[in-house]
């Protein structure tokens, strides 16, 4: 095999609390964690001269060391002694900077591909245990799925599969700071509302679209929406149209909504489009693995 085709899958959080703040600056954090059938692709190739390097559709996107593709196949070439190198060709779908792990899960998607071009015969847990050294997202975007992440969000516990239903992604034209983000929180921690990351367990091991959707919660959703109250316009939208649940999904500004059926989806779609209010917009479904 010299060449294979991978899928990188986005992310969404059902439920995201902060729990506390380390002395090394990192957050403690409870999620819970949700593969969605968004992804970009991705092409690893093998070359002679041992070189590691990449190409994109998008041009903004940086192709150096920065980039954790490029980081995790020289993580993986550097450790097993590859004299080989390899070329990525990536063809970037998932909306960038928009709290959907897509920097981490096409990392992840790197690792994967790497680990089967080279026969290294890694299991998903090595690479997990890979991961971590890249970021805190990645464990999370090897093992896919539905799970509760704690600790920085590299403590990973699988749960049972997610209720299935249609699922709409809508990233407004903005950008939001994650670092702002955590900032603002951090100066109004003791008085922002927690989620119940316990009940949405619950809620999901019952299979209860409905109390799930009802108990779900972000914390950054408080300190993020005062500064881009598109988020909560968007939010407002989807529930206008049919949405049992919205919700923003990391430090933003994605903000997704869980409908019953795809009729409802589509015309809530639709609606979204109308509005202007939305950049980039997906319907699709929930995925997993397990």
């Amino acid at each position: 095999m010299d060449s294979i085709d991978v899928k990188a899958l986005a992310k969404i959080n059902i439920g995201l609390d902060v729990t506390g703040i380390r002395e090394d600056g990192y957050h403690e954090v409870r999620m819970i964690m949700q593969t969605v059938n968004l992804f970009d692709k991705l092409t690893v190739k093998k070359v002679k001269d041992g070189t590691v390097s990449m190409s994109t559709n998008l041009k903004f996107l940086p192709v150096d060391d920065d980039n954790l593709c490029i980081k995790a196949a020289k993580l993986l070439i550097n450790e097993f002694g590859i004299k080989e190198g390899v070329e990525i060709s990536l063809e970037k779908h998932i909306p960038v900077a928009a709290g959907m792990a897509g920097g981490s899960t096409d990392g992840a998607a790197v690792l994967f591909a790497v680990n089967r071009l080279f026969n290294l015969g890694l299991s998903k847990q090595d690479l997990m245990d890979r991961g971590v050294k890249l970021g805190a997202d990645v464990p999370y975007c090897v093992m896919r799925g539905t799970a509760l992440a704690e600790g920085i969000g590299e403590i990973l516990s699988p749960l049972p599969p997610m209720i299935k239903c249609p699922v709409l992604i809508a990233k407004p034209g903005i950008s939001v700071s994650t670092k702002q983000v955590y900032q603002s929180l951090d100066a109004t921690f003791d008085t922002v509302k927690h989620p119940d990351i316990d009940q949405l367990i619950s809620d999901i091991e019952a299979q209860d679209l409905k109390a799930l959707c009802s108990h779900m919660g972000n914390v950054l959703e408080e300190v993020t929406i005062p500064m881009h109250p598109i988020i909560s316009d968007i939010k407002q939208n989807m529930m206008d149209h049919g949405a049992i649940g919205s919700m923003m999904s990391g430090s933003g500004p994605t903000v997704f909504g869980f409908f019953e059926d795809n009729k409802t989806a589509k015309e809530a779609k639709e609606a979204l489009t109308e509005s202007g209010m939305v950049k980039q917009l997906y319907l699709t479904t929930l995925f997993n693995n397990r």
